[in-house]
């Protein structure tokens, strides 16, 4: 691999939405996706949902970019890791020898699972691949008990796919409640109260002190036998070349809103990189979900051929509890007042407002057929950085499209 071109580093979403968006930008050079999977790019967030309670062993859902490099003439180099990054030379050092160089390099290298740092924590099983789903797989089923640690998005979903398979889960957390960052305790006391009428259980308040295989011990003296422990306590951004090749690294790859590095021909985008956004008082965020990974890939596939324009995407994720689903937009922890508005059927959808009265974040929790209208209108609000009129959001009678028009 000799030939000067555009690399990317990591063949997840991000990696082939940015290829694609650099043949769409008018770039005919070549192009290179260096992968450490087997596979080409394919989706994650099923994941945790309908892979794992598949009746065998699934195939990978590949995104829709991967389906289209051999037209594009894309080249994806699956099973490569790389050693180094040499940047005065431009070129990429590969741990099995030989280098290939570039002319733009885009870092898109994601985020590996965190493993519990406790005695006994490599038994602890994680899941970010399509390998993990099956290594979890046969631990999830009739009268199994399925021990998580961490309560977030990835612990719940995981949790709701053992109750379909006919295991329970208990789900010890180290705050006094659920998603702390992402929703209000209003939403996050409605997704505890779904599980528990599922049968799972909570500790709270709790921490994993040692782990003996398949049973916990935590910080309050409790043991808790189960037939497998699960770690989903977050990931952490893959940061390790680019910290070695000098390039500045906060909680990720840090970027301007152009999603340009410290080094002009180096860009980062997706769950390893800290972005500036001009919608979020410019504080470098990682944001993590499939839909930012997309959003920022194609961002960054287009800044390295075009002018470069910054980051306006709102980010936002979903998440599926049983038959209910958790909608999230904008950054809601920016915000300091919270409005409710009601959309009948026991379903909430939450609008928070910055000091100045603007919005910045919103969440839903319900059914998505009564909250997915006024998700996409609060996306649209987000994005033009309004600084909406309290009432009107908080009357269910009252059309959130009124305020697009304002």
């Amino acid at each position: 691999m000799t030939t000067s071109g555009m690399v990317i580093i990591g063949a997840g979403e991000a990696g082939g939405c940015a290829a694609v968006a650099m043949r769409e930008a008018g770039w005919d050079g070549p192009i290179t996706i260096l992968g450490d999977e087997r596979h080409p790019p394919y989706e994650r967030p099923p994941l945790s949902k309908a892979a794992i309670t598949a009746e065998t062993m699934p195939d990978t859902r590949l995104s829709a970019e991967a389906g289209r490099f051999e037209d594009l003439e894309i080249d994806h180099v699956a099973d490569t890791r790389v050693a180094r990054i040499d940047r005065s030379s431009k070129r990429i050092h590969i741990r099995d020898g030989g280098t290939i160089g570039y002319e733009r390099l885009l870092l898109a290298t994601g985020a590996q699972a965190r493993p519990l740092s406790v005695e006994g924590g490599e038994y602890a099983l994680t899941l970010r691949s399509q390998e993990d789903v099956w290594a979890l797989r046969r631990f999830f089923g009739p009268g199994r008990h399925v021990l998580i640690v961490g309560g977030g998005l990835i612990g719940l979903e995981l949790a709701a796919s053992a109750n379909g398979l006919g295991a329970t889960a208990t789900i010890i957390e180290s705050q006094d409640r659920l998603l702390a960052r992402s929703v209000r305790p209003d939403i996050a006391r409605r997704i505890e109260r779904t599980h528990l009428e599922h049968g799972n259980r909570f500790r709270f308040n709790a921490g994993v002190e040692l782990v003996e295989r398949t049973r916990v011990i935590l910080n309050t003296g409790e043991r808790i036998d189960g037939d497998i422990v699960v770690a989903a306590i977050g990931a952490k951004p893959d940061v390790a070349l680019a910290g070695a090749a000098g390039l500045t690294v906060t909680d990720g790859v840090l970027t301007d809103e152009c999603l340009r590095t410290s080094d002009p021909d180096i860009f980062a985008c997706g769950d390893c990189a800290a972005t500036v956004h001009r919608l979020f008082s410019g504080t470098p965020q990682r944001m993590e979900s499939w839909q930012v990974a997309r959003d920022q890939g194609a961002l960054a596939g287009r800044n390295m051929v075009l002018p470069p324009e910054p980051q306006s995407a709102v980010p936002w994720f979903w998440s599926d509890q049983y038959d209910r689903q958790l909608q999230v937009a904008g950054l809601p922890f920016l915000g300091e007042t919270v409005v409710e508005r009601s959309l009948g059927a026991d379903t909430s959808l939450y609008f928070y407002l910055s000091g100045d009265g603007t919005l910045v974040g919103a969440a839903a929790f319900g059914r998505m057929r009564l909250l997915a209208k006024d998700m996409l209108i609060s996306q649209r609000l987000i994005a033009g950085a309004i600084r909406p009129d309290v009432a009107l959001l908080a009357a269910p009678d009252r059309r959130l499209k009124t305020l697009l028009a304002a």
